[in-house]
């Protein structure tokens, strides 16, 4: 076999430097993409005439709310679904549910976990690829809805105003970087102790005392959530209304009462078989818990099932790469936005199965639906609402191309009773277990 192992020498750093000359569009496309970018260069004027922002389907929704500089998309878009049905039903139409308040329990809880994790792999060496993982880690912003919806079950909700956001909040990246440093060297010592034969009691004393440590960073940093508020409003009415001494849990029962139970994570992810269920509990954040569990279908039902949950009033929970072909600014998401390809000569396509298996697909940020655009029963176009403020896009909201959703929607949730019996036979599938490095995680 020959040996591909080979040093670029002059002359083939010459014979490519000549391939790119001899390319008729090299000095056009050079010049633009220099003054311009290559984004900007590619940009698909026709795509902005096609998505314009009517729907027939939408939900009534009020302002979008703002995770800043953080990764708490997944903590955003659920509490997003549950402040539209308090909205909705009591009258206030831009009421906020604090994003805080959960973000403080999940750093608690994932600390719990990480511990456990280490303690339980405490006989794997340092480079073992599950040991290696939670050290990469061990605190993040990032999550998926079974995690969002483990810290309601647990905590409740409270309303932004009775746990506000702050600095470090807003930017989470010295509050990461501080309690992935002391994660890890707990971590350390965690396995040290397991390693050397220390008592089962001193290893629990050990990662409590570890857990109060994590317990005083965070309260500093966050602030201590409220065990009981007075919920104080006028809707939009001007009526006013007070409540006293609601605890978070039973704020949730009283004003919002949503079952999360009730809720499936819909897949599509090409590389794996379909209407088999799969499990990531590499990923779950709450000892106890709801675990992480998708139930992997076709793209085409993943949008029927977003359909009736839209024309149903229900906003959709969705995982998505808003990375990939987006303008942020102008709030558009299309696979044709940028014809890169074509301005630079090259093929760079993939299928969305190849995409997964070579980790170019990711699920990079989470949204919520809350409208769709049919013709003849078909979607032409969705109605997005995300969480990076109203300066971007038409007052914080995207419209999002049915093309984008095949291509970069990787999960969707929703209610049960909208699924199709073959889909609600198809929970039933064994579970399949999968590793923490999957391209769903």
């Amino acid at each position: 076999m020959m040996n591909f192992v080979e040093p670029l020498t002059d002359a083939k750093l010459r014979e490519l430097q000549q391939h790119f000359m001899a390319w008729p569009n090299h000095k056009l496309v050079a010049n633009a993409i220099n003054s311009n970018g290559i984004n900007q260069t590619a940009k698909n004027a026709k795509v902005l005439r096609q998505l314009n922002r009517t729907f027939s389907d939408e939900i009534k929704t009020g302002k979008v709310s703002n995770q800043k500089q953080s990764g708490r998309c997944w903590l955003f878009s659920i509490l997003n679904t549950l402040r539209h049905k308090f909205a909705d039903q009591y009258n206030v139409k831009d009421f906020e549910l604090s994003q805080s308040y959960l973000f403080f329990w999940d750093k608690i809880e994932r600390a719990n976990m990480f511990y456990s994790h280490l303690i339980a792999l405490a006989d794997r060496p340092l480079s073992d690829r599950d040991v290696a993982f939670y050290l990469d880690s061990p605190d993040d912003d990032g999550g998926q809805w079974a995690m969002a919806a483990s810290l309601v079950q647990k905590y409740g909700v409270v309303p932004r105003e009775t746990f506000p956001e702050n600095a470090v909040t807003e930017n989470t990246s010295e509050f990461a970087d501080l309690l992935n440093r002391k994660l890890r060297k707990d971590g350390l010592a965690l396995r040290k102790l397991v390693r050397d034969g220390a008592s089962d009691a001193e290893i629990v004393a050990t990662k409590d005392q570890f857990l109060t440590e994590v317990y005083q960073i965070t309260a500093s940093a966050i602030g201590v959530p409220p065990e009981r508020f007075d919920l104080e409003y006028r809707d939009d009415d001007n009526h006013y209304h007070f409540d006293q001494g609601l605890t978070p849990k039973e704020f949730y029962q009283k004003y919002i009462d949503v079952d999360l139970n009730d809720y499936v994570v819909l897949s599509n992810a090409p590389d794996k078989d379909y209407y088999q269920m799969y499990a990531l509990p590499s990923q779950d954040n709450v000892i106890g818990g709801l675990s992480i569990q998708f139930l992997n279908l076709p793209m085409e039902e993943l949008k029927q099932a977003a359909i009736t949950q839209l024309q149903n009033q229900e906003t959709v929970w969705f995982g998505n790469d808003v990375l990939k072909q987006a303008d942020r600014k102008a709030g558009i998401l299309d696979s044709q936005l940028y014809l890169q390809d074509q301005l630079l000569d090259v093929d760079t396509q993939m299928s969305k199965k190849e995409r997964f298996e070579t980790h170019e697909a990711e699920v990079s940020h989470a949204m919520t639906l809350t409208g769709v655009d049919l013709i003849d029963g078909q979607p032409r176009k969705w109605k997005v609402e995300n969480s990076w403020g109203d300066k971007v896009g038409k007052d914080g909201y995207f419209v999002m191309g049915d093309n984008w959703m095949d291509d970069y929607v990787y999960e969707v949730v929703i209610r049960r009773k909208y699924l199709t019996g073959k889909q609600q036979a198809a929970l039933n599938s064994d579970l399949i277990v999968l590793p923490p490095w999957d391209s769903l995680a």
